[in-house]
């Protein structure tokens, strides 16, 4: 039986992430299953299920760290999908992975940026 901090965590992550997420779940399970377990405890039972910034600014905050710290593609792509499911707009994602330009240089901005293109084109059929 999963606890109510597991229970929690899945909705939420259902709420931003969607399949996205429940893939990336299920992806652990044969290999990792604590590890499954941890995302959905603590990063979303716990950390995105905390008061204070509503799920678009969290979503800008994650997008701009994954940004920064770089070969962080993968979990780029799940959190500009998420970011785009809880209501963010193209451009607003885009001026946030812009803002990190002066913190962590242009090829790690260049890299999320062309993350972003990929999704938007798939998503809205195309960038804008």
């Amino acid at each position: 039986m999963k606890s109510e901090r597991y229970l929690r965590g899945m909705e939420r992550l259902m709420e931003v992430d969607g399949t996205g997420g429940e893939r990336v779940i299920s992806s652990l399970q044969t290999i990792a299953p604590d590890l499954a377990d941890y995302v959905v405890e603590f990063a979303f039972g716990d950390v995105y299920s905390r008061e204070g910034l509503d799920l678009k600014q969290r979503q800008l905050v994650t997008i701009a760290s994954l940004t920064t710290q770089g070969g962080c593609e993968p979990q780029l792509e799940v959190h500009i999908n998420a970011a785009l499911n809880v209501g963010l707009q193209n451009h607003e994602i885009i001026e946030a992975i812009m803002h990190c330009v002066p913190y962590t240089g242009f090829p790690r901005v260049l890299n999320a940026t062309f993350v972003a293109k990929k999704i938007f084109e798939v998503r809205n059929g195309d960038v804008k």
